[in-house]
């Protein structure tokens, strides 16, 4: 059955406003900043691939970017902390 105004079959319209893999890859890269960056950040950048690879999320570039630099930032900025 399709609808009056279109001829997208009703109940299957998809949206493409579904970018949850990429919002919760920018959490995690955000939260590796700060800590834990080996566990958050290499979670958020898996997620990430994700969300570009699979899903073809809109937000997955400015995901692998946080988490990259959320790993990488969170490692450094532990070393520094670390060696103060």
């Amino acid at each position: 059955m399709t609808t009056q105004y279109s001829n997208q079959p009703t109940g299957q319209q998809r949206t493409s406003a579904n970018n949850t893999l990429s919002i919760v890859a920018i959490v995690l890269g955000v939260v590796a900043l700060i800590f834990l960056p080996i566990v958050f950040g290499v979670i958020g950048l898996v997620l990430a691939i994700i969300a570009k690879a699979v899903r073809h999320e809109r937000l997955a570039t400015v995901a692998i970017v946080v988490s990259a630099v959320g790993l990488v930032g969170g490692m450094i900025l532990g070393a520094l902390v670390v060696g103060a």
